[in-house]
């Protein structure tokens, strides 16, 4: 497979045409990114459009891997970075391009595997989507025209990827001696943690908890957990339970 080992992954959530899927791969063959990864596509998948739009990158079109969801398509990443043109409301660290391409090339220099996340054509990504991911990658573009198409974004952002080849690192954190946690670990937690505040009735209304819940995400998204970290945040909903049981 053409490119390199450590390349991030590239994951199209709900894409709808067979063509921009095609252009995607050609996009990803220039800038060296091997991995595809479909997310429940419109017309389902394999797409007989996508073929002639790949342009001599139709071996990233039969090696796509096709997922019904994004917890599993991401579930084995420890970083993920998700594209969006519009602000939300989340507390997320925001990059540009390049920037996140010199923290890509940090995090897999030091073994970690990364995402790109891309949104459908008409949508782009949700609110609960966009919590999953610890970095939101905006493109600095005309204020007043800033729509980029599936291809021309992942061509920016592998562009920069690739370019940023011989360029130090412009944010490191030191981990301690603990390997960054998969996403499907924070994943786990993240369900394990809901259940608890549950059956605390920390949740005062069924509206609000699917607010609350999705700034609960972003936030330990955000904060890049390592493996030892999660185990100490579910040693503490375990010391918590504790002593709800003893209350009771």
């Amino acid at each position: 497979m053409p490119g390199e080992a450590s390349a991030p992954v590239v994951i199209l959530v709900r894409p709808q045409l067979g063509e921009n899927i095609g252009a995607v791969a050609r996009a990803m063959m220039n800038t060296g990114l091997s991995e595809l990864r479909l997310v429940a596509p419109r017309d389902g998948w394999p797409n007989p459009a996508a073929w002639p739009m790949a342009s001599g990158a139709e071996v990233l079109l039969e090696e796509a891997a096709l997922h019904e969801n994004l917890e599993v398509a991401v579930g084995d990443l420890n970083r993920l970075y998700a594209t969006t043109a519009r602000d939300r409301d989340l507390v997320k660290w925001i990059a540009t391009p390049r920037q996140a391409a010199a923290d890509i090339r940090a995090a897999t220099a030091r073994g970690g595997r990364v995402g790109l996340l891309f949104g459908a054509e008409r949508t782009g990504l949700t609110s609960d989507e966009l919590a999953m991911a610890d970095t939101l990658v905006t493109v600095p573009l005309n204020p007043d025209h800033a729509s980029l198409n599936l291809a021309q974004a992942v061509l920016i952002l592998g562009y920069e990827w690739w370019q940023a080849a011989e360029a130090g690192p412009a944010l490191h954190l030191h981990h301690g001696g603990s390997e960054p946690a998969p996403l499907s670990q924070l994943t786990d937690f993240m369900t394990r943690l809901e259940h608890a505040l549950e059956e605390e009735g920390f949740f005062r209304t069924p509206q609000q908890k699917p607010h609350m819940v999705r700034n609960l995400q972003s936030f330990f998204a955000r904060g890049r957990p390592t493996e030892q970290e999660i185990r100490t945040l579910h040693g503490v909903v375990s010391a918590l339970r504790g002593l709800r049981r003893k209350r009771d």
